[in-house]
């Protein structure tokens, strides 16, 4: 299970070794406790003149047998004996019921106990003396071990104060490899505005949040809540396989052999939320088509999916999944614009690499030259060492007859690294168009907060339809930063 890091380790509360997210309705799990602060069991003399302050007085009563009127019994259920057998707590009932609806309700509501001892079968002792530092003193004392059976126990006494705290403290320990275990905490507390933080976190990184630990610990629900979103920045097939691993350690769970049939019974209604139209259909035959987890007849008909126009309807969701943030760029790599360039069937494609790690979202094309026209188009983003198809799409795009060019969007963000040579590619099926000319081998282009994206092209060698550094297709390239 991921941690909350070392950072916060001076914020422990002493003794507490809780571990984060463990908590949870209807108990959170017993953990270790050493020794409870000494309790003051002597009357002290004029103690009230030595402290200048009403905060410093009850601080001082804190955790003391001092005026006490009611003990807690914590430790009585699971793990008592390695944490040394039950501990007693003092407290005074004027104090709880003043910082607490619960507490007040329990000492002085209709059916108010008249007991000295109540016993907490269901909380931490290091979390409840938390609460009950904050309710004397106003001090918060909570870390990465506690913070969890904190939250647990603020929500439970009705202490909303304390209760934003350790939201607060959550929150700023918040990162990617935890994301997911403080997500689910989230949920299960009923905090919706670390549930939004945890998934933008998410959105922002996905591929190291799902490859934490915590991932595979999610439950259905927090695992469906993920796959609706639109935002997340992976490639479907990474997202495919890593539910795979889900699914294999929710059968561990549920005690299930780990079988085609177990996978997909156990990912239930998550298996409808992966979008496997988003994939290259490369993608799709070397994960999802050889899993077992989908029908042949599923295989079968996403197969058709890619492969036939028009495209037969399939039962997945294909809406794209984008969370690029800031301005959307584009780059022009030819500085003039002539007429005629003719299609045969054969690709124009041309050969690039980028300084920087960007996300290309689409192409402008040149359209007719014999006026208002529908071109078919396939576009495609290949890595050219591995002959890898990194994204496609079948589409088409109308032009005007000018000389303009022409928007053609893939279905999701392709992910380019530096210095990596990759190939744009499109065929178009239509009418002769424009080309450009006099191009460029280094396009730079500068944003307002002074970061550059520099291109540099190369022309692709094989079968081309003739595109080169020079002259021909494929003018614009569409990306984020």
């Amino acid at each position: 299970m991921a941690s909350l890091g070392p950072a916060a380790a001076g914020e422990q509360v002493p003794g507490a070794e809780a571990e984060p997210g463990a908590a949870g309705p209807p108990s959170p799990p017993p953990s270790s406790l050493g020794p409870l602060l000494p309790l003051q069991r002597e009357p002290l003399y004029n103690w009230q003149a030595t402290k200048a302050s009403l905060k410093e007085r009850f601080a001082f009563l804190f955790n003391s047998e001092l005026l006490s009127d009611v003990r807690f019994v914590l430790g009585k259920g699971r793990g008592a004996a390695a944490a040394g057998g039950p501990q007693r707590i003092p407290a005074h009932r004027f104090v709880l019921a003043a910082g607490s609806a619960v507490f007040d309700a329990m000492f002085n509501g209709g059916m108010a106990t008249t007991s000295a001892e109540i016993e907490l079968p269901d909380v931490e002792p290091a979390a409840f003396l938390a609460l009950l530092r904050f309710l004397y003193s106003d001090e918060v004392q909570i870390g990465p071990e506690t913070v969890m059976t904190t939250l647990y126990t603020a929500k439970k006494y009705a202490v909303p104060a304390l209760e934003a705290h350790c939201v607060e403290f959550l929150t700023k320990h918040l990162r990617a490899d935890n994301a997911f275990m403080l997500l689910t905490q989230a949920r299960l507390f009923d905090e919706p505005q670390l549930a939004s933080l945890c998934l933008d976190t998410i959105d922002k990184s996905t591929m190291d949040a799902i490859s934490a630990e915590g991932f595979t610990d999610i439950d259905i629900d927090t695992l469906c809540a993920v796959l609706e979103r639109d935002t997340l920045s992976i490639r479907e097939s990474r997202l495919f396989g890593a539910v795979v691993r889900w699914a294999e350690a929710e059968c561990q769970r549920q005690q299930l052999p780990v079988t085609f049939g177990n996978k997909q019974k156990v990912l239930g209604k998550a298996l409808s939320l992966i979008r496997f139209p988003l994939m290259t259909i490369e993608e799709f035959a070397a994960g999802p088509a050889q899993s077992g987890i989908l029908s042949d007849r599923e295989v079968v008909n996403l197969f058709l999916h890619f492969t036939v126009n028009p495209k037969p309807r399939v039962e997945y969701i294909d809406r794209p999944r984008c969370c690029l943030r800031g301005k959307e760029c584009c780059i022009n790599r030819f500085q003039q614009v002539e007429s005629r360039w003719g299609y045969s069937g054969t690709s124009d494609r041309i050969r690039f690499t980028v300084n920087r790690r960007i996300s290309i979202v689409g192409f402008g094309l040149y359209g007719s030259i014999h006026g208002p026209t529908d071109y078919q188009v396939n576009i495609q983003i290949i890595e050219y060492e591995k002959k890898q198809t990194l994204g496609q799409n079948d589409t088409g795009f109308s032009c005007d007859g000018t000389a303009n060019t022409f928007r053609v969007m893939f279905k999701e963000p392709i992910e380019i690294l530096p210095n990596v040579c990759y190939t744009a590619c499109a065929t178009l099926k239509g009418p002769d168009s424009h080309y450009g000319t006099k191009g460029l081998k280094k396009v730079m282009h500068e944003t307002p907060t002074a970061s550059k994206t520099v291109f540099f092209f190369f022309s692709s060698p094989g079968n081309n339809n003739g595109t080169s550094i020079e002259d021909g297709q494929i003018p614009e390239i569409i990306f984020y930063t």
